[in-house]
């Protein structure tokens, strides 16, 4: 049966048996593929988004008001908005330049700082595989074990994404998956917290339903939240699972495609893995970096006008951005090239800002060390999913070819 097959199958399951609830049939042998597809004997809550899954996987860490968590600086903000939500500081940490993740170095330094001016450790630590691309997690984990802080992995865009063969999201004592409708397979929304033992997983289905304690009429003994995953949603991420392999091949596909027809465009890179190390990506987003010194046509008129809508779309009610400019932006030739593309029906757009860059963080400590500014400055991000073709990426990079001034 195809994978739209199942889909509907499992769906109409749902509402034949009236499973239209939050948990059901579909949620629990969703938890058991996801549980089988990445191993190590790990346990799996299906949840309504990646950010509950990165809000329970702190607060199963133990952080609250006071606490202070180290947050991958060049992400989305569902890394660190969590931290806030349960009263804590985000301490960013900048990234190192091959893998444009957490720097390990700088982690080590940002945790010795913390103790010697707070007196204590920070609470957790949160590395991200920022569009699929593994972080160090080896390095991340030892300095992890040395300050005895517990690695909460954000694999949301690392679904499949391995580290010397192991999954990432399984090596910290919780790891996050995202089920959102971009991602690598989807629910149309979701996510999943990946954690180590039985007990670890009782505790955060409790969480994730209201903590209702085993009573004939409800009896609430710690603030839950209402996290679990439809079961609706669930039959749309089991028919999903049936081709999850071949989605990650697909993207590892094109990315071989789009560096293989840029490598002679002058002033256009691909951000690859690394060659040595383990990294094994599942290249959800395929980034390029431009060369400040490229010109592209209608690059004089960058940033002249507000953009009337928000990156990957919003509710119908918005703020309206008073200025096109910020003080921290991509080039112009970065902003040109994402109107050329438009233009052309491609829709591209520049990486994440990073967070410690964001308004609403301005007084959120940060360890800098310039890398994520300076990528953010020249990366793009170009599309990538399971439907798009060879002939779209050649259209993709000959539109690239033609902005070039």
């Amino acid at each position: 049966m195809s994978e739209a097959g199942l889909e509907q199958k499992y769906i109409k399951e749902a509402f034949d048996s009236n499973w239209v609830v939050p948990l059901g049939p579909n949620v629990n042998g969703f938890e058991k593929d996801l549980e089988a597809f990445v191993g190590q004997g790990k346990r799996v809550v299906a949840l309504s988004a990646g950010t509950a899954a990165v809000h329970l996987g702190l607060l199963a860490c133990g952080v609250g008001p006071g606490d202070e968590v180290c947050v991958q600086s060049l992400t989305f903000c569902a890394s660190s908005h969590p931290v806030s939500y349960l009263g804590a500081t985000p301490v960013f940490i900048d990234s190192e330049p091959e893998t444009w993740n957490m720097d390990p170095e700088l982690l080590e330094e940002a945790i010795k700082d913390r103790i010697a001016k707070t007196g204590k450790a920070p609470k957790a630590i949160v590395p991200v595989t920022l569009y699929g691309m593994p972080y160090r997690i080896d390095r991340i984990t030892e300095i992890a074990c040395r300050y005895g802080i517990p690695v909460v992995e954000d694999a949301a865009e690392g679904f499949g994404s391995r580290f010397n063969g192991q999954m990432l999201g399984t090596f910290g004592k919780f790891g996050v998956l995202s089920f959102n409708g971009n991602k690598m397979i989807t629910t149309s929304g979701g996510g999943a917290l990946i954690t180590p033992d039985e007990d670890s997983w009782r505790e955060i289905m409790m969480y994730a339903t209201q903590y209702k304690e085993c009573y004939p009429y409800y009896q609430h003994e710690k603030i839950g939240y209402n996290y679990r995953m439809s079961n609706v949603c669930a039959g749309i991420g089991r028919g999903q699972m049936s081709v999850a392999d071949d989605h990650i091949a697909h993207h590892k596909h094109v990315q071989k495609l789009y560096e293989e027809l840029l490598a002679d465009v002058t002033g256009v890179t691909v951000h690859k893995q690394p060659s040595k190390g383990g990294f094994d990506s599942n290249y959800w987003l395929c980034t390029i970096t431009l060369d400040p010194a490229l010109r592209i046509k209608g690059q004089e008129n960058a940033y002249k006008a507000v953009v009337p809508g928000a990156v990957g779309g919003a509710a119908s009610i918005m703020h309206i951005a008073p200025d096109a400019l910020t003080d921290c932006q991509p080039n112009d030739n970065v902003e040109a090239l994402r109107v050329f593309l438009d233009a052309a029906g491609v829709e591209a757009r520049p990486v994440c800002k990073p967070m410690h860059k964001q308004p609403v963080y301005s007084s959120a400590p940060a360890y800098v060390n310039g890398v994520s500014e300076a990528v953010f400055k020249v990366g793009m991000c170009l599309p990538a999913g399971p439907y798009v073709s060879d002939q779209d990426v050649r259209y993709i990079v000959d539109t690239i070819r033609a902005a070039i001034a």
